[in-house]
């Protein structure tokens, strides 16, 4: 029996991980990004034929072929992250969804609106402006037709990065076959401030745990000898700028009896740059290098020694749960925006075969485990 196919949208598509997530059942008839140097990479891997490059508020419902399945949404979260300004859906930057969802109702107008929407962003939409910025999207959805409901979802559950992430999973579709799935608290919360005419619109995704992770950080490391170490002084230099709880994790790893990898980041706090450390197997969450902290370090801890260098382009990659056989900018500045910009292939890929395509097909979740 062959598998079912879909298709779907791309809106602020970066290089493409959504589609590369969402893996071979799905054609992409449209991708759209502002940015040109995503746009190439997007293009050196999966070709020209469905790419439009420029602002999303320029695009018009006639722009966008047929009538696809889904829409998928990674829009800009500078301005709703922890790392930007915080300016909400109202910010110069995310204020783009809302051209994104000037195509939607365009397309709805047409009878082309797509049967799913995945709108993908920062935990801290839950939250913005009061919650204001969250109720504005399910209004938006609810208006159009949709029911949606919202899950938190750190990608520590499937790559070696913690990255947790708001995702809204909208749908015209009648919802049958589906459990109610458990929520986190700032999922919780976000639906509790929504007035009671969004609540009933709202549905509760099920979204089970994905397989064990069986790699760390560790495992994603380039070779030792391969890339450029930072010097005894400009380690210790970094060192110097810990704070003491972040001296005391150092001190453990530098204690334990084999090597230890760490994740680090230099941040200002309270006016001070500080260099915050993690020895738990996993990155911090990776940014763009233009983003509210510097670029990430890595730090091996062994036999007492510690060494410290700059994360490569090819550990962020494997860090959105890329292949090595993705191409990535040749610019290190370039491919590390790349990576900070995405979102986390098999985290996807999982959103895909537990939710979306069950969703799709009328299956439900209960034919999904069978």
């Amino acid at each position: 029996m062959s598998r079912p196919t879909f298709t779907f949208y791309e809106f602020f598509a970066g290089g493409g991980m959504a589609r590369l997530g969402l893996g071979e059942a799905w054609t992409c008839v449209f991708a759209n990004d502002f940015d040109p140097m995503k746009a190439a990479a997007y293009r050196d891997n999966f070709g020209h034929d469905h790419l439009h490059t420029g602002d999303v508020w320029e695009l018009q419902a006639d722009d966008l072929p047929g009538h696809a399945d889904l829409a998928w949404a990674s829009s800009p979260c500078q301005d709703l992250s922890l790392a930007g300004a915080r300016a909400g859906l109202s910010g110069g930057r995310s204020s783009a969804f809302f051209g994104f969802w000037r195509l939607i109702e365009a397309l709805a107008r047409q009878q082309r609106a797509p049967r799913a929407i995945v709108i993908e962003n920062v935990s801290g939409l839950f939250n913005s402006h009061g919650g204001r910025d969250f109720e504005a999207v399910c209004a938006a959805l609810a208006g159009a037709g949709y029911r949606f409901g919202a899950l938190q979802i750190d990608a520590a559950a499937y790559v070696p990065q913690s990255r947790p992430r708001c995702v809204i999973i909208a749908t015209t579709e009648t919802v049958r076959g589906f459990a109610d799935g458990p929520c986190s608290r700032a999922v919780a919360d976000a639906r509790a401030r929504l007035p009671a005419s969004l609540q009933a619109h709202w549905i509760d995704w099920p979204l089970p745990a994905p397989p064990h992770r069986n790699h760390d950080l560790a495992a994603l490391m380039e070779p030792d000898d391969v890339t450029p170490w930072r010097t005894a002084i400009q380690t210790r230099a970094l060192v110097a700028l810990m704070d003491d709880l972040h001296r005391r994790r150092l001190d453990a790893a530098l204690a334990a009896r084999e090597r230890t990898v760490g994740a680090a980041f230099r941040r200002m706090r309270a006016g001070r740059q500080r260099t915050e450390a993690r020895f738990d197997g996993l990155a911090g969450c990776l940014r763009t290098p233009g983003g509210g902290s510097s670029r990430q370090f890595l730090l091996v801890a062994d036999a007492g020694r510690l060494r410290s260098r700059l994360i490569t382009p090819r550990e962020a990659a494997r860090l959105m749960g890329l292949p090595d056989s993705y191409r990535l900018p040749r610019s290190a500045s370039a491919a590390l925006h790349l990576a900070g910009d995405g979102v986390v292939a098999p985290m996807v890929r999982h959103l895909a075969a537990e939710i979306l395509e069950p969703l799709l097909t009328g299956a439900g979740h209960a034919a999904v485990a069978a």
